[in-house]
């Protein structure tokens, strides 16, 4: 489908056997991209000519990271394996590597549609599960790994415009983020959006987990339970993100969402 046929939020779901606001449908029942498929070659092409001085700035997170691990997960274990003798050549081997550590790409079989039960396009978890021979790898990231994902980026730098209009903003506190004010941080930066866009929010936690290093338990009390600042799960989140029609979103926090949600069924996980 096109971007000039798309539906708005409003209008969704295409189909009434699909739950209500879901794009379920829209790229066909077979795909596994989502909205990755707004990554056309003309708008990737587009993108290619915002660069211009060719400065590179690497938006993963140390393997490492974060350090002390959260939700109880096992920290990563880094050692170097001799491969000749005399120190000549060495391996890195990792262990104990949480795939939901450090950077990472959430794919559409990660969380279902809670409120169904189903997964993007009406997927069963059963179609999903470990060990089914006829899963095919449905909806599993690599399809998206091996696509690729390249178009324009536009940051939106929350952190930044919170230490003027927000000087009391806590990143590691339970703070929802409007789409009130992510407008009114689009207008500070001088950005505007278009279609096909990788939406990219700062919220500061990243730097200030870096920040506090081994006193990162004087600020977030439960490293098990953690609270994080994100945008707010409600109608209006949604509407705005999907009415933008952007490829993606990403942040430098672990939700992306304000943390923990009120009701996991109406959550930006939904």
């Amino acid at each position: 489908m096109t971007g000039s046929k798309l539906p708005t939020y409003d209008e969704l779901p295409i189909d009434s056997k699909y739950p209500p606001h879901t794009a379920w449908g829209l790229w066909g029942e077979d795909d596994n991209y989502g909205t990755l498929n707004l990554l056309t070659e003309e708008i990737v092409a587009k993108a290619a000519k915002c660069v211009r001085r060719g400065a590179v700035f690497p938006l993963n997170w140390k393997l490492e990271s974060p350090q002390p691990a959260l939700f109880g997960r096992s920290s990563i274990d880094h050692s170097y394996k001799a491969l000749v003798d005399g120190d000549m050549a060495f391996d890195d081997v990792y262990n104990n590597f949480n795939t939901q550590s450090s950077t990472q790409w959430d794919g559409l079989r990660h969380v279902c549609h809670i409120s169904s039960g189903l997964f993007y396009n009406g997927v069963k978890p059963s179609e999903v599960a470990r060990g089914n021979p006829e899963s095919s790898g449905r909806l599993a990231i690599h399809h998206m790994a091996r696509r690729g994902i390249a178009g324009r980026a536009v940051l939106l730098d929350y952190a930044r415009w919170a230490e003027k209009n927000r000087p009391n903003f806590n990143p590691f506190e339970r703070d929802e983020i409007t789409v009130e004010e992510l407008d009114q941080v689009a207008a500070a930066q001088g950005v505007t959006f278009e279609q096909g866009d990788i939406l990219l929010l700062r919220t500061g936690w990243m730097a200030a987990y870096e920040k506090y290093g081994d006193r990162i338990h004087d600020f977030i009390k439960d490293l098990e339970q953690p609270s994080c600042a994100g945008v707010k799960a409600c109608q209006d989140t949604y509407r705005w993100f999907w009415n933008h029609h952007f490829a993606a979103v990403a942040s430098d926090c672990f939700p992306f969402e304000a943390f923990p949600p009120k009701d996991w069924s109406d959550s930006c996980r939904k």
